[in-house]
């Protein structure tokens, strides 16, 4: 069945939903519980982070059902803020997406699984030059990481059934995976691992820091000193909570979207954040909290100073022993394989969107024999493999979390000017606790944003991502000036 962007509704609840979890569970939630730990310093303070993110990531996807099921249209978030703010802030965002957001995940997950790959085949490593063109350097896990990404892409230009396919099998095996590292996780916590250590002073806050000499300090934390702590620290659980809105890219080609895009937002929000928390809560009874950058082993460095972050994978060393580095690789990549195309899959459709509206390369609004935007995945595939050539990527994740926070408290506060602006659209769904459960998102949102524009330690990468954001606004003219010269 075709709607009238040209699309084909083929994809169900259960696919939506894959989507929406399958695009949240990249490799976040595996490594960067090791710097909120050492921003808090404690264990309740740690748990309380992720369960706020937990229920704003819900919040929002709740609010965002309500838009979904007014406006079920190929771009999603494009289209609501389009329609709430005017064209401009519509295309601002849809820049942010193409420049840095989307594709800068892409390449970043692309990256990772090339780096896990690397644990089964060293010679695959992000360390092994293949190509030194002088002012560049290219690394064999670049070039892996450039292969996936166009791996996936030329599934999803065969039609959406391959990318759906894929979607499904890997999001639930990742699920599958992650209740088991509970289950093993609680069995052994019986024995009595770290949880007197760890939860005895759970609400006994301290920002760690190492010098240059190493030497390690902890500084305590109350009050508003406390309440910049969280708020900086929740970058990592909303970073790893993120892209649960793709789905309402692709909103055009889910079956009944008043009906099943709220309820996928709601489901694949829901699970995975219960699923992180409990997942840091098996991290705090197998580990011990606190730990030291010199330490030779996993119970020496503690959550705080897990090898290079990668906390998951001493939780299962000493759940299963040597193997562990191995296992953990495997779920990485199964899990960052199966970000990656919903991701691909998802994000096509906005610049899709953007085209139709002459904001976008005007080739990505042609549709191929197979009914799927064919054009605007190119597109983002090969932006997405300049990232990953230039490195730049993380950089550009780091600058951009702030943009995202603005653009969800924008999107949801257009919950509010739509049911005046348009009072009497169809609306299947409206969202749940309104006005106070969207007007929470917003206060929260916005207070974290503040957060980080203060804090002297995030500043660095607050204002550049609002910088990245402000350059759309002159190519957003020059667009609009081209298409009236033309016309």
């Amino acid at each position: 069945m075709e709607n009238s962007d040209g699309l084909k509704q083929s994809l169900s609840l259960f696919d939506a939903t894959m989507i929406v979890a399958g695009s949240m569970i990249g490799s976040g939630i595996f490594i960067v519980s090791a710097s909120m730990s050492q921003q808090l310093g404690s264990s309740g303070y740690l748990l309380l982070a992720w369960v706020i993110s937990a229920v704003v990531t819900v919040i929002a996807a709740l609010s965002y059902g309500e838009l979904a099921g007014m406006m079920p249209k190929a771009g999603g978030q494009y289209v609501y803020l389009k329609e709430a703010w005017g064209p401009q802030v519509g295309f601002l965002y849809g820049w942010t997406c193409f420049m840095v957001n989307q594709t800068g995940f892409l390449a970043a997950v692309g990256v990772a699984f090339a780096k896990f790959t690397a644990v089964f085949f060293p010679q695959l490593g992000l360390d092994r030059i293949v190509a030194d063109l002088g002012f560049l350097k290219i690394s064999a896990g670049q070039v892996l990481a450039i292969a996936v990404v166009c791996l996936i892409t030329f599934i999803n230009t065969r039609g959406i059934q391959g990318g759906k396919l894929i979607q499904g099998v890997f999001t639930s095996t990742k699920l599958i995976a992650l209740a088991l590292l509970i289950i093993v996780g609680i069995i052994l916590a019986c024995n009595g691992h770290f949880i007197k250590e760890n939860f005895q002073n759970m609400w006994q806050a301290g920002a760690t820091t190492v010098s240059e000499k190493g030497i390690v300090s902890v500084l305590p934390l109350t009050g508003m000193a406390l309440l910049g702590a969280i708020g900086v620290s929740m970058v990592g659980s909303l970073f790893s909570s993120d892209a649960w809105n793709n789905v309402t890219f692709i909103s055009a080609e889910i079956k009944k979207p008043g009906r099943n895009i709220p309820l996928a937002l709601l489901f694949g929000t829901l699970t995975v954040g219960v699923l992180y928390v409990l997942v840091n809560i098996i991290y705090l009874f197998i580990l011990p909290l606190h730990g030291s950058p010199s330490g030779t082993n996993v119970m020496e460095q503690g959550i705080q100073f897990a090898k290079d972050g990668r906390v998951a994978t001493a939780a299962v060393s000493v759940m299963l022993g040597s193997s562990a580095t191995y296992i953990m690789a495997a779920l990485i990549m199964i899990s960052t394989f199966g970000c990656i195309n919903g991701i691909a899959l998802s994000s096509a459709r906005l610049y899709y969107a953007m085209a139709k509206d002459g904001l976008f390369f005007k080739q990505a609004m042609q549709l191929n024999s197979k009914s799927v935007p064919a054009k605007s995945l190119v597109f983002q595939c090969i932006w997405a493999c300049v990232l990953c050539l230039s490195g730049t990527y993380n950089d550009l994740l780091d600058y951009i979390t702030i943009a995202s926070l603005i653009f969800y408290a924008l999107t949801i506060a257009g919950i509010f000017v739509l049911r005046k602006k348009q009072p009497n659209a169809e609306r299947p769904y409206k969202v749940f606790g309104y006005p106070v459960l969207p007007l929470i998102y917003i206060i929260v949102a916005v207070a974290i944003s503040l957060d980080l524009l203060i804090d002297k330690s995030t500043q660095s990468h607050t204002w550049p991502g609002i910088i990245i954001v402000l350059l759309g606004l002159p190519v957003y003219y020059l667009v609009k000036k081209k298409e009236t010269v033309s016309s």
